[in-house]
């Protein structure tokens, strides 16, 4: 039995934020019924077609989940929705900002009807303060919560590559729901969570923020490299190839210069004797390691590397990740089923002996709708009188 099954999840998402929060609700057990509008659905279905047709989006955060369309406009649809809650442990939504409210699907709206129903709200800033009606997307919450700020070149700022706002934002929501199921499991009683995509990331940019605390000078974008310790980063070798390391500490910055640069004597140079040295005299520092560098090929790097135990990687495209040594070894795996046909997926992070996750096919837009409707106790009458009223 999975830890989650039991559970009954109504989610009224799109995007990313709260599909990625539900599906791994999902991976867990949970019973995730999707309400999304007819026609179109979720608009992230649109996003692109690079999965057999299907967007890479919707396939990524929304396996294992069922899929009801409802016009909650309409008063028939509107009714299923109030059935659909009743029946839920969780109601995940991010809805645009004060349209769960209109819908009268806030907390302090169905506490008192649903006393042990749990309530998460995703919204980019949160349900109070003067940022609360701003619409909000995820380069948008990266460029507010100073992530542009400090991740680029000197010269051009540059977003993260995927939807790390949206990401954190999820997760949060996740961990704040099975905590509240804890709770709940307690007191039984439901819970209001009200997570912010900007406090999500403002949380992840924690050590920068510190670092420039008190109007201290912010950590410089330096591209791949870190911003605050040194050498750690990309650097070519002689065949036109990159390898990738980075050292922690003194001890590591000795075992470098002796085993690695074959130079022992740089480890008591005054200009590298120390993190915060090596930080400031970066670019002679670099000129000397891309010069040694130069008569050596990627993979004899890598072995003087391996051999000093210092922590090195390979700078992966996409199908090189795909075909990853390591995934393959640990068998992490997997296809689930989509209405084109099956896919990989990946498992989802951390291995049990017991209870494997559960990896469900992605929903067709409202293949569910019937069969959900029929449960809520609707007859064959009532459910094409719904969806006719939907089509009007």
């Amino acid at each position: 039995m999975r830890p989650l099954e039991g559970i009954t999840v109504v989610a009224l998402e799109h995007a990313i934020a709260a599909p990625f929060c539900t599906r791994q609700l999902a991976d867990l057990g949970a019973r995730v019924i999707k309400v999304e509008r007819p026609g179109g659905g979720d608009f992230a279905r649109a996003y692109d077609g690079r999965v057999d047709g299907l967007s890479s989006h919707f396939v990524w955060t929304n396996r294992s989940k069922e899929s009801i369309t409802l016009d909650v406009k309409q008063a028939p649809a509107r009714a299923a929705l109030d059935a659909l809650v009743a029946r839920a442990d969780v109601l995940v939504q991010n809805l645009a900002p004060g349209a769960a409210e209109r819908l009268g699907l806030s907390f302090e709206a169905l506490h008192a009807r649903h006393p042990r129903l749990i309530v998460c709200d995703i919204s980019g800033y949160g349900n109070d303060g003067p940022y609360r009606d701003k619409k909000a997307y995820d380069l948008l919450v990266q460029s507010e919560a100073g992530l542009l700020s400090i991740t680029g070149t000197p010269e051009q700022p540059s977003k993260a590559g995927n939807s790390i706002a949206d990401i954190s934002a999820g997760m949060y929501a996740y961990s704040n729901i099975l905590a509240a199921l804890i709770e709940r499991g307690k007191t039984g009683k439901g819970s209001h969570i009200d997570v912010s995509m900007l406090e999500s990331m403002v949380e992840w940019m924690g050590y920068p923020m510190y670092y420039a605390i008190d109007g201290a000078a912010p950590p410089l974008r330096t591209g791949a490299a870190h911003a605050t310790i040194y050498p750690y980063g990309p650097f070519p070798t002689g065949d036109g190839k990159t390898v990738m390391f980075g050292l922690q500490n003194e001890r590591e910055w000795q075992v470098f210069c002796s085993g690695v640069l074959v130079r022992a004597e740089l480890a008591a140079d005054p200009r590298f004797d120390a993190n915060a040295k090596r930080v400031q005299h970066r670019d002679a520092l670099r000129a000397l390691i891309v010069e040694l560098f130069a008569g050596l090929t990627q993979e004899q790097v890598t072995q003087r590397l391996d051999r000093a135990q210092i922590a090195n990687a390979r700078m992966n495209d996409m199908q090189a990740v795909w075909e990853h040594p390591q995934l393959k070894a640990r068998a992490r795996w997997t296809e689930v089923a989509t209405e084109r046909g099956s896919v990989p997926a990946l498992l989802p992070p951390g291995r049990k002996d017991l209870d494997a996750a559960r990896m469900g096919p992605v929903p067709a837009l409202g293949q569910h709708t019937d069969a959900i409707l029929a449960e809520l106790g609707l007859d064959a009458a009532a459910i094409d009188a719904l969806h006719l009223a939907q089509e009007v």
